[in-house]
């Protein structure tokens, strides 16, 4: 985060309010996601978020406190129903995937989740020796997130669903139909077994546009994509919803292994702060030089460990600044 927001300083005149969330807040005020917190991210234009879990807050007590509550609840409470996850290797990365370069080539994709609903959000718990995890899925959410899916797409949209297992994967795939006809017939439209387009992530990547898809088919499928960039540490993500402030985040997670080390790849953080300029702040030319200002240190040699090289956090953060 504070690589970011030196990156931040460096294009524009920002005023940033740091708060807590997930482990950070459980240890200061046994929440994960506070009313302070809550209310000053409603206040802003737009919310940066850094990672929120760790060992230290794992258990398997249904009844603990987890960071993972701040960040659903805040995803919740701000009404963000869809996450958008652009996935384009850079050339300079080619040899970073572990892809061969002749089947990445061309790859540029987005990854639109739906993130308010299904399994995460359904009812959960322990009835003596079972447990459950409640899917569920209304017309308006599928309506809803599949117009968001039809107004990104270039020209595809591959729709991704469980619909030969699934009830509420039938539902999606009847209502994306929908849509589809009833809004958006210039876009072309396929739908696909989830498992179907995890094999198809791997052998051609090329032959998608846009993935719709469900929360956790979405959170499976969008870490697979991430991986054909080399490395989790280069994916950013917008988490957006109706009116209020949207969140920008990394796709990663915290790293607890390499923490306080100053060795953390903050180049997905970078490109978070893009999506943010430009889906947040409605400032394209701004985003357009942070992303530029990355793809050039990575064209002159600029490798975080992650990506098979010895930069540090501060030295990955002046290469780009460097360019900006």
């Amino acid at each position: 985060m504070a690589a970011a927001i030196s990156v931040l300083d460096a294009v524009g005149d920002f005023s940033f309010d740091e708060q807590l969330l997930g482990g950070a807040s459980i240890d200061a005020t046994g929440e994960a996601l506070t009313q302070e917190t809550l209310a000053a991210c409603r206040g802003a234009d737009a919310v940066l978020l850094a990672a929120v879990g760790g060992p230290k807050w794992d258990t398997t007590d249904p009844n603990a406190v987890r960071p993972e509550q701040g960040l659903l609840g805040l995803r919740k409470e701000l009404g963000l129903f869809a996450n958008i996850r652009p996935v384009r290797p850079t050339d300079a990365l080619r040899d970073a995937s572990p892809l061969r370069p002749e089947i990445l080539a061309g790859t540029d994709m987005i990854v639109v989740r739906e993130l308010t609903g299904g399994i995460y959000f359904g009812a959960k718990g322990r009835d003596g020796d079972n447990a459950y995890d409640r899917c569920e899925y209304s017309v308006a959410e599928i309506e809803r997130i599949a117009r968001r899916g039809f107004e990104t797409a270039r020209s595809k949209v591959t729709s991704v669903d469980k619909a030969n297992v699934m009830e509420t994967s039938r539902l999606w795939r009847e209502v994306v139909t929908r849509v589809h006809a009833e809004e958006y017939p210039h876009i072309e439209l396929e739908h696909a077994l989830v498992d179907s387009v995890a094999m198809a992530l791997v052998a051609a990547p090329t032959r998608f546009d846009l993935i719709l898809t469900e929360n956790l088919f979405g959170d499976i499928l969008s870490d697979l994509a991430a991986m054909l960039t080399g490395s989790l540490g280069m994916l950013p993500s917008a988490s957006l919803g109706g009116d209020g402030p949207g969140v920008f985040e990394p796709v990663h997670g915290t790293a607890p292994d390499i923490a306080g080390r100053g060795i953390a790849n903050p180049l997905a953080m970078f490109l978070s702060c893009a999506m943010m300029l430009r889906l947040g702040l409605d400032s394209d030319e701004l985003a357009t030089a942070v992303e530029s200002a990355v793809d050039r240190a990575l064209g002159a040699g600029l490798r975080t460990a992650d990506l098979g090289g010895t930069a540090t956090t501060a030295e990955a953060t002046a290469a780009v600044l460097s360019y900006l």
